[in-house]
């Protein structure tokens, strides 16, 4: 079953350590339609602190889904590419985000 591409769409995120765990987790960044408290399910690399840091932020191409009627959650395929964000891309981006809900 082919994916539905147009359900996608690019979400800045960045890496925090989990309070509970230690664990890196990846959420939203906030100013975008999502919280930051928001669940993301993606690769497992991009959790990884000896190859992203925290506080690493990225460019994924996610959509918004819940299994089974549970809790909604972002959701990018692990096969897509994915963008390593400076600081001054993700305020950019933020920025164009902000515009472009008006």
């Amino acid at each position: 079953m082919a994916r539905d591409s147009w359900a996608y769409r690019e979400v800045a995120v960045h890496s925090v350590p989990d309070g509970r765990s230690g664990r890196l987790r990846i959420c939203p960044m906030p100013g975008q339609a999502f919280a930051p408290s928001m669940r993301v399910q993606c690769a497992q690399a991009l959790r990884n602190p000896e190859q992203f840091p925290a506080g690493t932020r990225f460019l994924l191409n996610a959509k918004l889904t819940d299994r089974l009627g549970g809790e909604p959650f972002l959701y990018a395929w692990h096969g897509d590419p994915v963008q390593v964000l400076s600081a001054a891309q993700a305020r950019k981006f933020l920025a164009a985000f902000r515009r472009g809900r008006i």
